[in-house]
């Protein structure tokens, strides 16, 4: 445990290539299984040979150099994930496999390959794969790392850090070493991440689904990473309403981070009841799809569809799945989506998938976005300056739901909220300049950004094939993937004077 932290999550990374190898074994496939067991073998090597030269010293790892690990694993850990994904897949080229394993490990789900048979079934577990593992590391890294730091969305909070109990009358807390930190986290979440994962599965199993599908889905919904093998929930044929809803189900865990930990102090201040992002998240859930069911009842009313009461209610529930899906960042579709779209006669909704993803879920889930806490520090602030325009003198009490935000929570959100506006139009501008169409270049923009791949089939009118992209585009949105994962205050914080001079 003494060792870097870059260099463990190396270690796990290569180790977890034996995965697919014994998969590839299993279906005779030598070649890919042969990719990924030299890769894992070559990298274990590297990481045993750095270990040994790394023994004996006691490195100062804090806060900030724990957050450049993490940075530096977004960024690097993609080069070694590719490797054997590149020898595997010898058709493509090394800028679409990194691409493609940077979008699975930032949970952003992004693929160059639209169709799904162009990979082995190998190849998708390992998209699938990493897009779990990297919505680990979100879990593990909000609570460790960037929560002692106050980014994440931690900033606008007074007194939700994970892992802070309110200290005795006159006892001040002793300062937390981040290794001991980092390793009680991982304790706590890994069991419960892994143990919602394997139930989900099994569910979908029992549902009918077949096992890589089934065990793909699960994975990617725990994360939030939308990765499918067969491109979608929309094309199973065996899930159904049925397996829509346990997925949504286990969606709300990207919602709060109530619904999964009982480590933050407003835990114990009412819970999920008096949790604003919980409740913000269930509004918007509940009130876009009624809204998009009565605009389509409206649209739908000069050709007698309302009395087909079947179809309306399968067009709500298509609303219902894919609103959770997009607000959570996942990006599922659901299979009565188009149903939904097509009622009313209705265009494709892109600019509201749009606004749900740029919502994003809550803080220190792998949902990404700008987080529902952040929405309510600018909407509980926007509410205050209307009752001082009645009322100059009135003085309001926070509740129970604001008094999780510290007193000027609502300005820090809103200076996160301008950093965002500014990394969209930045990386708008920089994908237009290189040769892209500005609706695809936003559209691509708030996918990557938002962590939220699918956007870019669903939001525009025509799908967009990321692979006929300039190799210039790809790197872009690699940046803005990496970017979005970690956002704008924990980059900016990599630039303190005080990393460099330890």
């Amino acid at each position: 445990m003494n060792l870097p932290l870059f260099l463990l999550l190396f270690g796990a990374t290569v180790l977890s290539m034996m995965v697919p190898a014994l998969h590839a074994l299993v279906l005779n496939d030598h070649d890919t299984s042969r990719a990924f067991f030299y890769a894992s073998l070559l990298g274990l090597v590297v990481f045993t040979l750095i270990a040994v030269a790394h023994a004996g010293r006691i490195g100062r790892e804090g806060p900030l150099t724990q957050l450049l690990s993490l940075f530096s694993a977004f960024v690097f850990l993609p080069v070694i994930m590719a490797v054997p994904f590149l020898e595997a897949l010898p058709t493509t080229r090394f800028t679409n496999a990194y691409f493609e394993m940077v979008s699975a490990l930032t949970t952003t789900g992004a693929t160059m390959f639209k169709e799904p048979g162009r990979l082995n079934d190998t190849l998708h577990l390992w998209r699938a794969q990493v897009g779990w593992m990297g919505g680990l590391l979100m879990w593990i890294a909000a609570s460790a790392i960037l929560a002692p730091l106050h980014l994440g969305g931690f900033e606008v909070t007074a007194q939700a850090e994970p892992g802070r109990r309110e200290p005795a009358a006159g006892i001040r807390n002793a300062p937390v070493d981040p290794r001991h930190r980092l390793i009680r986290v991982t304790k706590s979440l890994l069991p419960l991440y892994s143990g919602l994962t394997l139930v989900l599965f099994l569910l979908l199993l029992i549902g009918g689904e077949v096992p890589l599908v089934a065990l793909s889905h699960a994975m990617s919904v725990m994360a939030t990473s939308g990765i499918s093998p067969i491109g979608g929930v929309q094309n199973s044929t065996a899930i159904g309403v049925t397996g829509e809803a346990v997925m949504m189900l286990f969606m709300i865990f990207a919602l709060s981070r109530l619904t999964f930990s009982k480590d933050t102090i407003t835990a114990t201040q009412g819970g999920l009841r008096t949790d604003p992002e919980f409740r913000i998240g269930i509004a918007v859930i509940a009130g876009v799809p009624l809204l998009l069911f009565a605009r389509h009842w409206i649209g739908a009313y000069d050709v007698a569809a309302e009395e087909n009461l079947y179809e309306a209610g399968l067009a709500l529930w298509g609303a219902l799945f894919t609103v959770m899906s997009f607000l959570t960042t996942t990006g599922f579709v659901s299979e009565h989506w188009a149903e939904a779209r097509s009622w009313s006669g209705l265009a494709t909704p892109g600019l509201i998938l749009m606004g749900l993803a740029l919502i994003g879920g809550g803080v220190a889930t792998t949902a990404g976005g700008v987080k529902l806490l952040r929405v309510f520090a600018l909407y509980q602030n926007g509410v205050r300056e209307m009752e001082r325009l009645v009322h100059p003198n009135s003085v309001s009490g926070a509740g129970a739901a604001g008094r999780r935000l510290q007193s000027n929570g609502a300005f820090i959100a809103w200076i996160f909220f301008m950093l965002f506006a500014l990394s969209l139009a930045g990386v708008t501008l920089l994908l237009t300049l290189i040769g892209a169409s500005f609706d695809e270049a936003l559209v691509m923009s708030v996918a990557s950004l938002s962590t939220t791949g699918p956007l870019i089939e669903y939001a525009d009118d025509a799908p967009i094939r990321l692979i006929e992209l300039k190799m210039a585009a790809k790197y872009v949105l690699c940046g803005a993937m990496i970017l979005g994962r970690l956002e704008t205050l924990a980059i900016i914080a990599l630039l303190t004077p005080n990393l460099w001079r330890g």
